[in-house]
């Protein structure tokens, strides 16, 4: 059994929609899951916004406990001028306690975006986040171009699943949940190649 948590920021639900495909690809894979949203420190004002957050008040918020509790971790923010939201990486900036300790040492991690353009800074977005697993220590999961789905029209980077929301609150292409679907799949392989060599004991 692989432990998986999704730990997402959502300002109006598209990043929201990818993070609830993943939860759901992961589900199917007999995984244990975990789908949590960062808290909110500031209102954004930006259409749709407070429709969404009325929308998943009943989704739990992350703690440093489901980063613990994870063997594969996906992280999932909107572009913000080509970076992690900030609400993202205030809980990143609060996970020391974890990555000092080596706590968080060789879990696969894979992040994923949306942004309102088309090369509006998903792909920048997603390399940001790549900085923070390397300080973790832990395994940076990425597509690749390794799959049918990542070619289709409304794909196509191999570094994480991605959407162009546009001004559509909420909205994602198909393409892109099953291209979300592809990443969580690949990641809890790799969750679970590392949870096998780590189980195997040393040679003498």
């Amino acid at each position: 059994m692989t432990n998986v948590a999704v730990i997402y920021y959502s300002s109006t639900g598209s990043t929201h929609r990818l993070a609830q495909a993943a939860a759901e690809a992961a589900a199917q894979q007999g995984a244990e899951v975990r789908l949590r949203k960062v808290a909110e420190f500031a209102a954004t004002g930006r259409a749709g916004s407070a429709e969404h957050a009325e929308a998943t008040a009943d989704v739990a918020e992350a703690t440093l406990d489901d980063l613990e509790w994870a063997d594969a971790v996906l992280l999932g923010s909107p572009v913000h001028f080509g970076l992690a939201a900030p609400q993202l990486m205030q809980f990143i900036n609060t996970t020391s306690p974890l990555s000092i300790p080596g706590k968080l040492l060789n879990k696969a991690v894979s992040a994923f975006a949306s942004g309102s353009a088309e090369h509006g800074g998903q792909v920048t977005t997603i390399l940001a986040l790549h900085n923070a697993i390397c300080h973790w220590g832990s395994v940076i999961v990425a597509t690749g171009s390794t799959d049918p789905v990542l070619y289709e029209k409304n794909n196509g980077n191999p570094y994480g699943a991605s959407t162009v929301a546009g001004n559509r609150p909420g909205f994602i292409h198909d393409e892109n949940a099953g291209a979300i679907a592809y990443q969580t799949r690949r990641t809890i392989e790799v969750a679970a190649a590392l949870k096998a060599a780590a189980s195997v004991p040393a040679a003498v």
